[in-house]
C-alpha cells in the first residue's frame, strides 16, 4: 500500500490534484481538522450565547418582573370569607411555604410570597405547624400573619400538676391514640428516656405537667422522653445536680401533694425538711395512699399500722422511697428555694380557699386543727370524716 492510499484510509480524504511534483497541494490530515476545528469553534460560541442568555434572564427577570407589575398577587378587597388551615412542615423553607400556601389558595402565586418574603424579615419567625388563613389575600398580609405565633393553632395535651404516671400515661393514649401498654413498656427504659442514676429507674416525679403537643406521630417513648427533659432541664437550670434530683423530686412530690395554694409552698417544704432535720416522722396520709394505689387522704387505722407499705411515713422514717406525683415547676422552685422559717406542722383550715396555718409548736398546730373542725362543722359533709 502507498503512502497515499496509507493517508486516505485513515483520514477518509480523497486524493487531492498533484503538482508537477506528484504531492499533494492540501495534505489529507490538515483538511480534516480544519473542518473540526470550524466545528468546535461553532459548538463554544452557541454555548457561550446560552450562558449569556440564562444569565440575561437570572439578572433581568426581576427588573422585567417588576416593570409588568411583579408576581399575580391578591389585594384586600380579594379577602375571602371562606378560611382554611394550611400546615407549615418543620424545616420549610420560604419557598415551600409559598407554595403550600398557593396550594391552599390563600396567595395567587408563590412568587409574590417570595418577594414578600425578600422584603420582610420576619418572614425568618415564621414557625412549623398550622394555621387559620383566609384565602385570596396578599402575600405580605398572609405572611405578617404567619409571622405572628399567637396565630398557630395549638392541638396539643395538657398535663397538669400532680397527677400519677399512670394517670398520665392514660391521659396520654387518649390524646394520641398510643395504646397504655406503649407507655408502660417505655417507662421501664430509664436510660432512653434520660432519667437520671438516682431515679433508679423510676419515671416517677419526672414526667413535668405542660402542654404538648404530642401526636400519633410521636412514639410514647419519645413522648415520654420529652416530659422527662423538660424536668431535669428544670433542676439544672436550678443548679440542682443529678446526685440530688431524686430527693428534691420526691420533697416536690409531697409540696405538690399537700400545699394548697402556690403561695404556701415554699413553707411546706421547709416543714418537710425540718421534720426530716430533727428526726421526726413525717406522718402523711398522702404517701400512704400512693403506696396503696388509692386517691385520697383518707386513711384507716389499719393503713397507718400497715408496715408493708413503704410509702407509710408513719411506720418508716424518713423519706418513701420515690416521688408520689409528678409536680409543676412552682413545686419543684419551692422545694429548691424553700422559705426561712421554724415550723412543723401545718393543717388546711379552709378546704374551700386552700388556707393554710403553718405551726412550730404542736399546741399552735392543735389550735389550728381546731379552726379546721370548726370549718367542717360549720360545711357538713365537705370535710373528710
Amino acid at each position: 500500500m502507498s503512502e497515499q492510499q496509507l493517508s486516505e484510509d485513515i483520514f477518509g480524504g480523497a486524493p487531492a490534484s498533484t503538482g508537477a511534483t506528484g504531492g499533494s497541494s492540501v495534505p489529507p490530515r490538515r483538511k480534516r481538522y480544519g473542518k473540526s476545528r470550524a466545528l468546535a469553534a461553532l459548538l463554544v460560541t452557541v454555548l457561550a450565547l446560552a450562558g449569556c442568555a440564562a444569565l440575561a434572564l437570572t439578572v433581568l427577570r426581576p427588573m422585567v418582573s417588576d416593570l409588568l407589575g411583579g408576581p399575580a398577587d391578591y389585594t384586600a378587597s380579594d379577602v375571602s370569607t371562606k378560611k382554611v388551615t394550611v400546615t407549615i412542615p418543620e424545616g420549610a423553607t420560604g419557598a415551600k411555604i409559598a407554595e403550600v400556601l398557593a396550594e391552599a389558595g390563600v396567595i395567587k402565586e408563590a412568587a409574590a410570597f417570595t418577594a414578600a418574603a425578600r422584603d420582610n424579615a420576619k418572614a425568618a419567625s415564621i414557625q412549623p405547624g398550622n394555621y387559620s388563613l383566609a384565602q385570596h389575600q396578599p402575600a405580605a398580609t398572609a405572611l405578617v400573619w404567619l409571622a405572628d405565633p399567637a396565630h398557630r393553632i395549638v392541638s396539643g395535651v395538657t398535663i397538669r400538676e400532680g397527677l400519677r404516671a399512670s394517670e398520665i400515661y392514660a391521659t396520654l393514649s387518649k390524646a394520641t391514640g398510643h395504646p397504655m401498654a406503649d407507655y408502660t413498656t417505655a417507662a421501664k427504659n430509664a436510660a432512653a428516656l434520660g432519667l437520671p442514676a438516682s431515679a433508679k429507674g423510676n419515671v416517677e416525679g419526672y414526667l413535668f405537667p405542660s402542654t404538648y403537643e404530642f401526636s400519633a406521630k410521636n412514639s410514647a417513648a419519645d413522648q415520654l422522653k420529652t416530659m422527662v427533659s423538660q424536668t431535669t432541664s428544670q433542676l439544672r437550670s436550678l443548679g440542682v445536680a443529678d446526685a440530688d434530683m431524686e430527693r428534691t423530686m420526691i420533697i416536690a412530690s409531697i409540696v405538690e401533694s399537700e400545699g394548697k395554694l402556690d403561695a404556701d409552698k415554699a413553707k411546706m417544704a421547709r416543714a418537710l425538711m425540718n421534720r426530716l432535720e430533727q428526726g421526726m416522722p413525717l406522718q402523711l396520709n398522702s404517701t400512704i395512699s400512693y403506696g396503696l394505689g388509692k386517691r385520697t387522704l383518707d386513711v384507716s387505722e389499719a393503713d397507718i399500722a400497715n408496715k408493708d407499705n413503704p410509702y407509710n411515713t408513719y411506720a418508716h422514717p424518713g423519706l418513701p422511697p420515690g416521688p408520689i406525683d409528678n409536680p409543676g415547676a412552682a413545686s419543684i422552685k419551692a422545694t429548691i428555694q424553700p422559705a426561712q422559717g421554724t415550723w412543723l406542722y401545718w393543717v388546711t383550715v379552709n378546704p374551700n380557699t386552700g388556707q393554710t396555718v403553718f405551726s412550730t409548736s404542736y399546741a399552735d398546730h392543735l389550735k389550728a386543727v381546731k379552726q379546721y373542725q370548726q370549718w367542717c362543722s360549720d360545711h357538713k359533709g365537705v370535710c373528710h370524716s
